[in-house]
């Protein structure tokens, strides 16, 4: 399945039903009164977050979406029924902006929330509506309001625990594809990655979920490379696994590199629960690695994990080290209620 995450769309609710005129005719009757019924309203837009989609592909073919009108009044004082509302179906982190793609509208962050955006318009209202005791016998009838229309944008950012960031070939999705069931292109060259992959990794009978984006280049930032596009997708994570190869010939400054575009990205990144990983270990001899690592430790302030996603050697000390970061953090939310989602499932 294509990866999209940002697209645009017109939606458009539908208009309401028109009133109708219309008098009771009945044998032995010879005035009837009034007995138009009331058009009925126009069907709404609504948008909802479901499980089961992480991209917004299927806007990519179809982007105009109009409620039904309202059916009209009738007579005998029936009134008509409501248009068809429409159900906008995107994945759960999706955000909708107004035209000019700065004003947020909705953001829907858990799944089966639902935002209303589109109302239908009003029927219209019969005549009979109309009658006073001065007008027995009204001929007016109110036409249905116009439905709503606009152009709107669909924004995803994926929801993940973890989301992995480094610079191109720092071993991300190999790493992804060792500990999940995902399975993202790997090869050695730059930006093998074009969009954000999602996988579910286990360990000690508990699972997270990590978020892998293309590889972030210096000036990324300002839209150089391709991963400046995708660092919204690890705003929503609770700890970044920063992966700094080991055959960097320097390792502080590809680390400094990736962090300083953190940092001058903003919303949030900057200041977002970190653990460093010095990767492709077994590319390396004993004295490197403590060579690499005596240099990450003093860029990063902290000590970095060894990890070889090859070899696996290192792989399950890292996990580990995820999941207690994310376990804490869900308990820090909800301190009274502590989150039973990450406890050892039954039989474990």
């Amino acid at each position: 399945m294509k990866f999209l995450d940002q697209t645009r769309v017109f939606i458009r609710s539908g208009d309401g039903g028109a009133g109708c005129i219309s008098f009771h005719r009945e044998k032995y009757i010879q005035l009837g009164g009034p007995d138009g019924g009331d058009g009925g309203r126009g069907g709404d837009i609504w948008v909802e977050a479901v499980n089961g989609l992480n991209t917004l592909i299927d806007f990519r073919y179809r982007q105009h979406f109009k409620a039904k009108t309202g059916v009209h009044g009738m007579g005998r004082n029936r009134n008509g029924a409501k248009g068809d509302d429409i159900i906008m179906k995107v994945p759960v982190g999706t955000q909708i902006f107004e035209e000019d793609n700065e004003t947020l509208i909705a953001d829907l962050t858990w799944e089966g929330q639902r935002f209303l955006i589109a109302r239908g318009g009003n029927g219209g209202f019969g005549n009979a509506h109309f009658k006073t005791s001065v007008n027995q016998a009204p001929r007016r009838a109110n036409p249905g309001q116009e439905g709503e229309e606009r152009w709107v944008w669909l924004r995803l950012k994926l929801i993940a625990d973890a989301g992995l960031v480094g610079l191109p070939n720092a071993g991300k999705s190999t790493f992804l594809a060792s500990v999940t069931a995902a399975k993202p292109k790997i090869a050695a060259y730059p930006f093998t990655t074009l969009h954000p992959n999602l996988g579910v990794a286990r360990i000690d009978e508990r699972e997270f979920v990590i978020a892998d984006i293309p590889g972030l280049i210096e000036g990324a930032h300002e839209g150089v490379g391709i991963g400046d596009r995708f660092l919204g997708h690890v705003e929503r994570t609770r700890v970044l696994l920063h992966l700094v190869s080991g055959t960097e010939e320097d390792v502080a400054l590809a680390y400094k590199t990736v962090k300083n575009e953190l940092h001058s990205y903003g919303h949030g990144l900057k200041n977002k629960l970190e653990r460093v990983v010095l990767t492709k270990i077994d590319a390396l001899t004993k004295d490197e690695r403590k060579e690499k690592l005596s240099a990450l430790k003093k860029a990063s302030g902290q000590k970095p994990l060894l990890m070889s996603a090859v070899s696996r050697e290192g792989v399950d000390n890292v996990l580990r080290c995820l999941m207690d970061v994310i376990v804490e953090d869900r308990n820090a939310e909800n301190p009274e209620e502590p989150d039973t989602r990450w406890q050892p499932l039954p039989g474990g």
